[in-house]
C-alpha cells in the first residue's frame, strides 16, 4: 500500500489533519460504523465531553484491531458532536490520540442536533491496509 498526503497549506498541521489522502495498491478496506460512549453492555454514557471522546476512541481502536487492521491505516475520521465548544475544550484527548498512532487522516467534524440517547461524540472512520 502506499500513501500520498495533500497539504497545499501548512495550517491544518496542529489540527492533526491533512487535507486529502491518496491511498494505491490497498489490500483491503475497513469502513466502520460510528463509534461512540458505549459500553460492553449496550449503556450510553452520560458522563463529560471528554470521558465520552475517550471512549469512543478506545471503541474505535477495539473495532479496528478485532478486524486486524491498525489505527495507523485510518485515512478518513467523520467526527459528529453535539456541542463543538465542549469538545474543543478537550480536544487534545483527540489530538494526543493521533499522534500516538501516527495517524494522517483527511477529517470532517460536524455538529448536529442530537445523537443517540445521551451521546455527545461520535466517530466513524475508514481504514486501509
Amino acid at each position: 500500500m502506499e500513501t500520498r498526503i495533500i497539504n497545499p497549506w501548512k495550517w491544518q498541521d496542529e489540527r492533526n489533519y491533512v487535507q486529502a489522502v491518496e491511498v494505491k495498491n490497498v489490500k483491503s478496506t475497513l469502513y466502520c460504523s460510528g463509534q461512540t460512549a458505549i459500553s460492553a453492555d449496550g449503556i450510553s454514557s452520560n458522563e463529560d465531553m471528554k470521558t465520552q471522546l475517550t471512549l469512543a476512541l478506545q471503541n474505535l481502536e477495539q473495532v479496528i484491531r478485532e478486524a486486524g487492521y491498525e489505527c495507523k491505516g485510518i485515512v478518513r475520521l467523520n467526527i459528529y458532536t453535539t456541542a463543538t465548544a465542549e469538545l474543543w475544550a478537550c480536544f487534545d484527548v483527540f489530538q494526543d490520540w493521533v499522534t500516538k498512532h501516527g495517524i494522517k487522516q483527511a477529517l470532517t467534524l460536524l455538529e448536529v442536533k442530537s445523537l443517540f440517547e445521551t451521546l455527545k461524540v461520535e466517530l466513524e472512520a475508514t481504514v486501509v491496509k
